[in-house]
């Protein structure tokens, strides 16, 4: 199962956020996916704040982890970018993270290679027109479970529009 949305402008990305947010398991591992400016941050930042993170919600680009608590645990939000080789996630603590931490966001997972946690949902985000496109895909069957939530939550005020198949 994957899906497609449309995400005209910042509410519908917050509205995608508060789907996801809803209905998240009790553990999950999300890779976000895309180019520069494609939104990546903008997303993890309104999932975070719809899992009730106050204060500042800062981009871990420059720390690489930033570490938030959420309901049932703790949110790791890394941003990868600036990693020179996925070797240096040996000195982000990434063991005590999968200790901690029971939802991982997790910008550029590319450049971490296979010293990951893998996926339970992969968000490719693309921008499109003035807004974005965002697809949806479950690396596991908890992700599998989790959409089909989300599905099931579109089914009231949506989290986005519905990508027409074949567009």
């Amino acid at each position: 199962m994957k899906r497609d949305l449309d995400l005209p402008d910042p509410e519908a990305t917050e509205r995608l956020a508060a789907d996801l947010a809803g209905c998240r398991p009790a553990w999950a591992v999300v890779y976000l996916e895309g180019g520069l400016g494609a939104g990546k941050s903008t997303l993890a930042r309104a999932l975070l704040r719809a899992l009730g993170v106050k204060g500042a919600v800062r981009s871990p680009t420059y720390t690489l982890v930033e570490r938030y608590p959420i309901p049932g645990g703790e949110a790791a939000h890394l941003d990868l970018y600036r990693l020179a080789s996925a070797a240096e996630l040996d000195f982000l603590g990434l063991d005590e993270l999968a200790a901690d931490a029971t939802l991982w966001l997790i910008e550029w997972p590319e450049r971490g290679k296979t010293l990951l946690p893998p996926a339970d949902l992969r968000i490719q985000l693309s921008v499109h027109g003035k807004g974005r496109r965002a697809r949806l895909r479950p690396g596991t069957q908890s992700g599998e479970a989790w959409l089909g939530r989300l599905e099931q939550a579109a089914q009231g005020p949506g989290a986005g529009q519905e990508v027409p198949r074949g567009s």
